[in-house]
């Protein structure tokens, strides 16, 4: 009894402690409007914890005057009330005082809410993600069910911190739980989900949230036929048959009543390229993919500029004199950069490159093959795979690094796990590394202390570390194909296989049957056209093949993005309107973002039976 009362004096002291407080210091001044603009809070059950007719200091007045159990649902209510008057400082403290008084999981769920929703307004992402994590706790372990606000918040949270595929999961979950939608509300996911890449669209169907299936359905026919308005349009009506009741008709209302395309009709085309110099075998592989893809095309003229002997500054007046419609290229880093300082240059451009320190034209769309953007795709895809404990391991070289780095910081942003990367070099001591960071090298030296200490001799095995259940592998070609066998040895007969996954760059199409047989397993990002698919030009592919037998793995790559421009001149208008069209090319599955870049989304593949077979990794 008397224990009972001394906890019930604490819980009368914190509380009021608290009150008084706010009543003698007022805390701090009010905060202004929110940095960051998220869906209102007073829907379905937040109703219960946010009102106007009561102020936040009544409800602290209040729970001054009751008894401690009584008084945390009113400070819970406080610190709410605190949120809909707009002082978030106040409802976050609120929050965190009563935070060590709470009882049980719905009220610590919904005080985790409430800070998150206070953190969230004072632009402080990570700690209400941090928040949104603890409710998420509770959802798992006391069966919680999430609230609307749950979710809104989610959507805000992820998208701040890039992480769209969550974002629009959590969207979809609060649009179906909202019964105060409106026609806006579509049109903001609609926005969202028809900018998703290929492998984006494919993950967030992954998570099953609800409408998923008839907005997928949508999005696959606009990714493929967008651009051909009444074909499109077909489709578009029979998706209505097929779905009566899903938000998405409101959408396809829209798109409906849309006038046709503008297209721009395009009758010459200048192609900036190396067609001399260091750089020359670059720029003909370029010129025969973009010829490839021309194919004696009657109704337009390409006209070839060589990127090595033209003065930039001249070009306005030739692309005039020569009615240029559209220019394709430059391709070298520095003739881009050359390119983009002319001033004046208003003819549409497909840059084949990247300048980093000069910012492009809205005229200029770029076609990026920037490896990041696939370690990016391949750790969110493999994160969803049940994975938690990857190791990277990556050539200690500029192209490997930044792939490596890209892969681990994704995998941090979406688990909240930072994977180890170790880096080799291109020499003897590669393996020994290798050995090290699977830590078979100290399982070893136990063995050799105990064969020591027992002057008999013993039958042992080296084991590898128990905390890696995947590796992702950056390097060439030639540092795979030594390192992969080498890893599967030196993982112990004692453990579970471990996975190993890999970009584009350990992929060659020019490995013999041994090699592929040393590889078993490997599982890689890849471009169509290296990479036998649906998706893989397989007429071109084997022309090119009988042409240019001996062409390198990086001048194939060249020769693909050389087709897919010449098309994608004829398209990018289209994609600049609709941004739900796509491209599939040679490249990648190719979408415009909102920076005039085309990015691309690879398929996987994987070395089995001594063949290269694309997967569905999903």
């Amino acid at each position: 009894m008397a224990t009972q009362i001394s906890f019930s004096l604490r819980y009368k002291h914190i509380i009021s402690s608290t009150v008084l407080a706010f009543l003698l210091t007022n805390c701090a001044n009010q905060q202004k409007a929110p940095l960051i603009k998220t869906t209102p809070r007073t829907t379905l059950e937040e109703k219960d914890t946010a009102t106007s007719t009561i102020s936040a200091q009544q409800y602290l007045l209040k729970a001054a005057h009751i008894a401690p159990k009584q008084a945390i649902p009113l400070l819970i209510k406080a610190s709410a009330a605190f949120l809909d008057e707009e002082n978030y400082l106040k409802s976050l403290w609120v929050a965190n005082q009563v935070s060590t008084l709470l009882e049980n999981p719905a009220q610590h769920y919904q005080v985790a809410i409430l800070k998150a929703d206070s953190l969230v307004q004072l632009s402080e992402i990570e700690q209400a993600n941090k928040q949104l994590q603890q409710a998420e706790l509770h959802n798992e372990k006391n069966g919680i069910k999430h609230s609307l606000r749950y979710f809104q918040l989610q959507a805000t949270v992820q998208k701040q911190r890039k992480l769209i595929i969550s974002s629009l999961d959590a969207s979809l979950r609060a649009f179906s739980m909202n019964v105060n939608v409106s026609d806006e509300d579509i049109l903001i996911i609609w926005h969202e989900l028809s900018r998703l890449s290929q492998w984006q669209l494919q993950q967030l169907v992954s998570l099953k949230p609800p409408h998923i299936g008839g907005w997928q359905q949508i999005l696959n026919y606009g990714f493929q036929f967008g651009h051909e308005q009444q074909r499109f349009h077909r489709y578009l009506t029979q998706w209505q048959r097929k779905y009566p009741t899903h938000p998405g008709n409101f959408i396809i209302d829209k798109i409906k009543k849309k006038s046709t395309l503008i297209t721009t009709q395009i009758d010459n085309i200048a192609v900036i390229l190396p067609l001399s110099g260091k750089q020359e075998s670059a720029g003909v592989v370029a010129q025969q993919g973009i010829l490839a893809a021309y194919n004696n095309d009657s109704n337009v003229t390409l006209h070839f500029i060589d990127a090595n002997k033209v003065d930039m500054a001249t070009l306005p007046a030739t692309f005039q004199e020569n009615n240029i419609d559209y220019v394709i290229g430059p391709l070298l880093k520095d003739h881009v950069h050359s390119y983009l300082n002319i001033p004046d240059n208003k003819t549409p451009t497909l840059l084949l490159n990247i300048a980093t320190d000069v910012p492009m034209q809205a005229n200029h769309v770029a076609l990026s093959m920037r490896r990041e953007d696939e370690a990016i795709q391949a750790a969110t895809t493999l994160s969803k795979q049940k994975f938690e404990y990857p190791i990277v391991f990556s050539l200690n070289d500029n192209v490997s690094q930044r792939i490596a780095k890209s892969f681990a910081l994704q995998w941090y942003l979406i688990t909240n796990k930072q994977p180890e990367i170790v880096y080799f070099d291109r020499n003897a001591d590669m393996q020994k590394i290798l050995k090290e960071g699977l830590d078979v090298g100290e399982s070893q030296n136990r063995i050799k202390r105990i064969e020591s200490r027992i002057r008999q001799n013993i039958e042992t095995e080296s084991r590898n570390r128990r905390d890696i259940d995947m590796i992702y592998l950056v390097g060439s070609p030639t540092a795979t194909r030594l390192l992969k066998p080498y890893i599967d040895v030196n993982i112990s007969t004692y453990s579970s296989l471990i996975p190993i996954f890999a970009s584009s760059l350990s992929h060659s199409g020019k490995v013999d049957a041994s090699e592929r047989k040393d590889l078993a397993g490997l599982t890689f990002t890849e471009m169509p056209w290296l990479l036998s698919s649906k998706y893989q030009n397989k007429n071109l592919e084997q022309l090119s093949h009988k042409l240019w037998p001996e062409r390198s793995d990086s001048l194939q790559r060249i020769f693909a993005m050389g087709f897919d421009s010449f098309h994608l001149v004829k398209k990018i208008s289209a994609m600049k309107v609709e941004p739900y069209i796509r491209h599939f090319g040679q490249t990648g599955i190719l979408k415009l973002d909102t920076k005039n870049m085309l990015t691309r989304s690879l398929l996987w593949g994987r070395y089995l039976q001594g063949e290269v077979q694309e997967i569905d990794i999903d």
